[in-house]
């Protein structure tokens, strides 16, 4: 197929041992960049709790499908007020095409085409996006077989095959593996939601440095700031050739320049006070996920945004699990973990500790600081160096192994973890722009 959706032959890399694709339940299979406008973006934005109630009980009641996590039992259902404690929810989206009409082509399959882990602080200071570059190569756990039985672990498998291996609780198990923290809550989405979204927010400014263009999405957008929702909106967050290196850890940062910019629009006043517009979010959300049981609850929904809803914008981070690329045997094309660098934003993470890049520039390679910035979208008033200090001096507080939630005591360490230099990423109160590409 040829055209702006044809697929991208180099998205799908053979994989190092074979793999049987299985079959899972009947449901939409979609990307997970749309989990990212309505459980990252809507609900951050603080929307009264009385209308995202209304939202999401049309939603969960008229559209939205579950499936079970590994050993997920549902228990007593949550008040309608900010959910007591912190969350860990993974956003989960697949490239099929199934069910998305002719414009994606007919590529079979269902790889996890973007996976992201939100966390929110268990005083509901901080929340942290981490996006797993999806050729990155890890361990997979044995996961159950949606038709009876479990699959066997594998040692070095791109993180993107869990989808097709196992369904979302195996996507859940390996990330769950890979970072030591428990998931209850997970998310999967697809690709039309991400155009239905983006129409009912009225589109997202982003900043272009210098030309992008990409013959595989049909993206094509010169230096300067483009409002961007429908088509285009997907084709900038599909991209991968036309930013950057060219790589998925290009794309991330790419795609984090939107994500930053999609937030602070939900969080203006005409998007708040447009009752309309939240609906259309909430609509579009609702007819294009599919969701654990843990959050098919309407309540638990409700819970989830009011708990994010007060947040600042710069103590709402997105980055990227570090990795590396052009390594050999496993790694040859791959994306190779750097697990003792993770192991510090993760150690942060369970500890509920904030998170900042070690440079306000360290963006990673698809993205750059915007030259053209409003003077109040600085960074936190504390630079990285501060809070190394800091954290040299307060540790961080272990979380209690039980439940991987960390003390909240008057003792506990509230200070920013200053990330190792290969973790890039962003907060949402920093303006950044899109790098065309540079290979």
């Amino acid at each position: 197929m040829e055209g702006p959706f044809a697929p991208d032959p180099e998205e799908r890399l053979p994989m190092t041992h074979p793999i049987a694709r299985h079959g899972r339940q009947k449901s939409p299979r979609p990307l997970a960049l749309v989990a990212r406008f309505a459980l990252v973006a809507a609900a951050v934005v603080g929307v009264s709790g009385a209308a995202f109630a209304g939202f999401a009980t049309w939603s969960v009641t008229s559209d939205v499908q579950t499936v079970a996590l590994a050993g997920e039992t549902v228990g007593e259902l949550p008040q309608i007020s900010a959910i007591d404690g912190g969350v860990n929810l993974l956003l989960v989206g697949s490239d099929s095409r199934q069910g998305q009409g002719d414009a994606y082509g007919e590529t079979e399959g269902n790889l996890n085409d973007v996976t992201m882990l939100l966390h929110i602080a268990q005083d509901h200071s901080s929340a942290t996006v981490v996006s797993f570059p999806r050729d990155m190569v890890v361990p997979i756990p044995s996961c159950p077989d949606p038709d009876g039985g479990s699959f066997d672990a594998m040692s070095a498998q791109p993180i993107n095959v869990t989808l097709s291996y196992g369904g979302l609780p195996c996507t859940v198990l390996t990330v769950e593996a890979l970072t030591g923290l428990s998931i209850p809550f997970a998310a999967e989405v697809q690709f039309n939601g991400v155009i239905e979204m983006s129409n009912a927010v009225g589109g997202v400014p982003v900043c272009v440095v210098d030309p992008i263009s990409d013959e595989y999405t049909g993206l094509s957008l010169e230096p300067g700031t483009h409002t961007l929702q429908g088509a285009d909106a997907l084709a900038f967050l599909r991209t991968r050739h036309g930013v950057g290196d060219g790589s998925d850890l290009g794309r991330i940062s790419s795609q984090q320049v939107f994500l930053s910019s999609l937030v602070r629009t939900m969080k203006s006043s005409a998007t708040l006070s447009d009752f309309g517009k939240l609906y259309g979010i909430a609509r579009a959300a609702a007819s294009n996920m599919v969701l654990s049981q843990s959050l098919a609850s309407p309540d638990t929904l409700v819970s989830i945004a009011l708990a994010l809803k007060d947040i600042d914008l710069d103590k709402v981070t997105f980055v990227a699990y570090p990795g590396t690329t052009g390594g050999e045997g496993v790694y040859a094309g791959k994306v190779q973990p750097l697990t003792d660098d993770a192991d510090v934003l993760f150690a942060a993470i369970a500890a509920d500790q904030p998170v900042i890049t070690a440079d306000p520039a360290n963006t990673g390679v698809g993205a750059v600081v915007d030259p053209n910035a409003p003077a109040t979208a600085a960074p936190a008033d504390s630079t990285a160096a501060d809070a190394a200090d800091a954290s040299a001096a307060a540790p961080a507080t272990p979380a209690d192994p039980s439940t991987g939630a960390a003390d909240t005591s008057a003792n506990a360490a509230t200070t920013a973890t200053a990330l190792p230099q290969s973790i890039t990423g962003q907060t949402a109160a920093e303006y950044t722009c899109s790098k065309g590409n540079d290979y």
